[in-house]
């Protein structure tokens, strides 16, 4: 098995990159995805963030209120850092539950949006960076995603430079240009992870 994570600043495509990853045969770990299950209603991660946070970041039917508790956080470097001291050990063991769970040759991507600002890029064989520029960056989320630019800076700000993603990466994606010329990337890190894997054995 080779454990590969995946990272990419908002906006930078990660999730395009992951969908074609998968689609070449990759067992995808998606801690976004384990992030939400881990503070479902009725579960220890969602009464920490509360007692935190308070009961104004649930909605009426008791759920995370993402939006809202995003608005706090993102604007306030501390409280962005409590959130992830509280979430991110129960990401972390669910996503090796999942990864202990892939068959024995597979290439495991770990799709770790703050890889670079938890210092995680040691916990991987393989750290692979979807990089794209502010200017790329700021125009999908406005234009794609309906987000204001002030709160689409926000939230770019809120992570790690492009430079500290960078530092860490074995592999960079280059996303600035089409979802063809992604896709092409994705080809040649495939074939060097499988490679990889293969020789490992």
């Amino acid at each position: 098995m080779l454990n590969v994570g995946l990272t990419g600043g908002i906006g930078a495509g990660k999730s395009e990159a992951v969908r074609l990853l998968a689609a070449h045969g990759a067992v995808v770990v998606d801690a976004d995805r384990i992030a939400r299950e881990v503070v479902e209603p009725g579960t220890p991660g969602l009464a920490a963030v509360v007692a935190a946070f308070g009961e104004e970041i649930l909605t009426a039917e008791g759920r995370l209120d993402r939006e809202r508790l995003g608005r706090i956080v993102f604007a306030d470097r501390e409280r962005l850092q409590r959130l992830n001291a509280l979430v991110h050990p129960l990401v972390a063991r669910r996503s090796a539950e999942v990864s202990a769970a892939a068959p024995p040759d597979a290439v495991v991507v770990h799709d770790v949006p703050l890889l670079a600002e938890n210092g995680l890029a040691d916990r991987y064989e393989v750290v692979v960076v979807v990089d794209a520029s502010e200017a790329a960056r700021l125009d999908r989320l406005t234009r794609l995603r309906g987000m204001s630019e002030e709160d689409a800076r926000s939230r770019m700000a809120a992570q790690a430079t492009r430079e500290a993603r960078l530092a860490v990466a074995d592999l960079v994606l280059d996303n600035d240009g089409t979802v063809e010329e992604l896709a092409a990337q994705v080809d040649e890190v495939w074939r060097r992870l499988t490679e990889r894997a293969a020789r490992r054995g």
